[in-house]
């Protein structure tokens, strides 16, 4: 078992714990869901109900309502292996009536089960869902936080600058970061890239013809390898279905259909574009990122990391701070029909930054002109803007945008 490192999803469902009868944590497999729900504080006391165990599967397929009505609190693991326990959930729950035992139920999963076909109900108003993220740079740093983002919303723009130069986090570099990604067990136990890709290439291979046939039966192993290097090698850019079909060799329309499998089962980060209506953040298309930056590369066949890669970094992070509970978050991209761009857009009842990302050891003037462009279009809405970049030195390089060292902020 991998050590423990304390986890803000673990903050976010103790609190959790103690406002709903059912409380699903769920994200890649992986992650360290097992280990977070069955370890002390959430796991103490509980037994454990691991779909994993065929004894367990067949003892619930014959008596799920008995199962889980029985006293005592419980884990279910894995639960998307089994859709049709949700409702038996959804009935043990309303049995309670009026007098809910908070806190009964820990489940966990590897697939978004709000999104899931298979599954018939979203618990609404019996559960609570946490996402469990692959580790955070400050999480693996032994903080158990995201990225420093909450101080561009809680800080005025002028102190931008000293607040986030005020930090003892490490300088490290962000490829070497890149290749270590954030799942538990290549970060914490192995020692070398070569034991890293291994693993990688380990999951990648048990998540085709594993993960992809417990969703949807599918054994298009050698079709859908292709489609995840065609995916895994456009991090960072806006999504082309067509491009993507044509380089995978698949039609459009079963493209579709494995790009949102991979969207609910944790691998595929979607950035939607952003705009002041949130009915028309619908039509724009988003950009895409892997939920891990290791496996993402590893995916997509490169031995190098890109500029897109530290990108990806920054994404990875802004989506785990954005899955914060209670306070929801909003993380978009920002796209001009001139061409004007922003990497990532903040959105808090505070307002609206901006955020860039360069892998150069610089920054200039020039590079600032699509943060530019975005405080003018929301020159009320609009707090300030940063530029992440490989450098060391924390300054103004416009009026409200700041250029900051990424690993300041991360």
């Amino acid at each position: 078992m991998t050590a423990l490192l304390p986890r803000f999803t673990a903050i976010d469902a103790q609190s959790a714990l103690a406002a709903m009868p059912v409380v699903a944590v769920v994200g890649p497999r992986q992650a360290g869901k097992s280990q977070l729900a069955t370890t002390p504080p959430i796991g103490t006391g509980r037994e454990v109900l691991t779909l994993d165990a065929v004894d367990t599967m067949a003892r619930l397929a014959e008596d799920a309502d008995g199962q889980l009505r029985r006293p005592g609190r419980f884990v279910v693991d894995e639960i998307q292996r089994m859709p049709s326990l949700v409702l038996a959930l959804k009935r043990a729950v309303d049995a309670m009536g009026t007098h809910r035992e908070m806190g009964k139920w820990v489940v966990t999963g590897s697939a978004n089960l709000l999104l899931m076909e298979q599954v018939a109900d979203s618990l609404a108003g019996r559960a609570a869902y946490v996402t469990l993220w692959p580790l955070t740079r400050r999480e693996r740093l032994g903080q158990a936080a995201t990225g420093r983002w909450d101080l561009l919303f809680s800080t005025p723009v002028t102190d931008w600058g000293a607040v986030l130069a005020d930090d003892d986090a490490p300088r490290e570099a962000w490829r070497t970061v890149v290749r270590h990604g954030g799942y538990p067990v290549p970060v914490l136990q192995l020692d070398s890239d070569a034991a890293r890709d291994a693993w990688c290439a380990g999951y990648i291979d048990s998540y085709l013809t594993r993960d992809l046939r417990d969703l949807r039966g599918t054994q298009q192993v050698p079709e859908l390898r292709r489609l995840l290097r065609a995916v895994a090698g456009r991090v960072g850019q806006v999504e082309q279905q067509a491009e993507i079909a044509a380089e995978s060799g698949m039609p459009p329309t079963t493209v579709h259909a494995y790009l949102r499998l991979f969207e609910i089962s944790y691998q595929l980060i979607r950035i939607p574009g952003y705009t002041a209506s949130r009915t028309a953040r619908l039509r724009k298309r988003p950009k895409l990122y892997w939920s891990d930056t290791a496996v993402g590369l590893r995916a997509a066949d490169l031995n190098e990391p890109t500029g897109f890669h530290l990108e990806n970094l920054v994404a990875c992070d802004l989506t785990a701070w954005a899955s914060r509970q209670p306070l929801r978050r909003g993380v978009f991209h920002w796209r001009t029909a001139t061409q004007r761009e922003v990497d990532f857009v903040l959105e808090a009842r505070e307002g609206i930054v901006g955020v860039e990302v360069k892998a150069s050891r610089t920054v200039g003037w020039g590079d600032t002109a699509g943060l530019r462009a975005f405080l003018a279009e929301y020159p009320e809405r609009a707090r300030g803007g940063v530029v992440l970049y490989d450098g060391d030195e924390v300054r103004a390089v416009a009026e409200r945008i700041w250029a900051v060292p990424w690993w300041r902020v991360l």
